[in-house]
């Protein structure tokens, strides 16, 4: 039962995190996204995967902080490049 339930609460965090990738990349902005605040949630699941990891519990649970993992990186890659879209558009806008 606590597996079903940490799986429950990863895949609520979890739906967030596409949502919020089209978003940006929709946006190509990252001046409403906090870098801290994605490392931060980064951290977070590296943390659960190691618990999972050094707790010898490898099931389920830990596919799911995997591609919450996953999707958040994608978010921070997204960063990056809307990073670079912002600094060429100021770039742009100082010419």
């Amino acid at each position: 039962m606590p597996e079903l339930l940490e799986t429950a609460m990863l895949v609520c965090f979890g739906l967030s995190w596409p949502i919020n990738l089209v978003k940006s990349i929709r946006a190509r902005t990252a001046k409403a996204t906090s870098l801290k605040f994605l490392l931060l949630i980064t951290f977070g699941y590296l943390c659960g995967i190691a618990a999972k990891l050094a707790s010898h519990t490898i099931n389920y649970v830990l596919i799911v902080y995997v591609l919450n993992l996953v999707v958040v990186s994608a978010n921070l890659v997204v960063y990056f490049i809307n990073k670079k879209h912002d600094s060429e558009q100021n770039a742009e806008s100082i010419n």
